[in-house]
């Protein structure tokens, strides 16, 4: 049962956006050549469910329903492997950086779709990669705006819902 989401950021190269290399590492084919940073990538097995990019457009890699491999070694209230019950969402990011209307936006329009499809995902149980893998995880981090997005989630209405895969 999916009772816990989990927001992340993302950029490649690190301070980058756009471009083709966030995919390419979600669907096992980022090249370790590409950059020097993605070096250290090579032959990772990492994964979202979703990501929202700076424009605010919404890419679904992995069904609600099916594992993704976001979380790595992570505990929520002592339950240890978050990625068996969680859905990960990166925002395309830095740590001190700001987020943009448009993702906030997605995010909180794509969250209140989820929720109405996963009665035990709850406010409090949508929490940072940070809270989850404190020791190793600093997204989406202090640029990410917690009560503007939970403000947002009680003025969204979930219109995303049918564009979701489920299973």
């Amino acid at each position: 049962m999916i009772d816990l989401l989990v927001v992340h950021a993302i950029s490649l190269p690190p301070g980058a956006f756009g471009g083709p290399f966030v995919d390419d590492l979600f669907l096992g084919r980022l090249d370790p050549e590409a950059h020097p940073e993605f070096r250290q990538l090579a032959g990772l097995r990492v994964s979202a469910h979703f990501l929202i990019d700076r424009t605010g457009q919404l890419t679904q890699y992995v069904p609600v329903h099916k594992r993704a491999w976001h979380a790595g070694k992570s505990v929520w209230l002592g339950r240890e492997n978050c990625n068996d019950f969680s859905v990960g969402v990166e925002l395309e990011g830095v740590e001190h950086g700001r987020f943009t209307v448009e993702q906030y936006g997605r995010l909180a329009t794509l969250v209140r779709t989820l929720m109405e499809g996963l009665p035990a995902l709850t406010m409090e149980r949508i929490v940072g990669h940070r809270d989850i893998a404190p020791e190793r995880k600093w997204d989406p981090g202090s640029g990410f705006h917690w009560d503007h997005f939970r403000a947002l989630l009680h003025w969204t209405t979930p219109d995303d819902k049918h564009a979701l895969i489920w299973d």
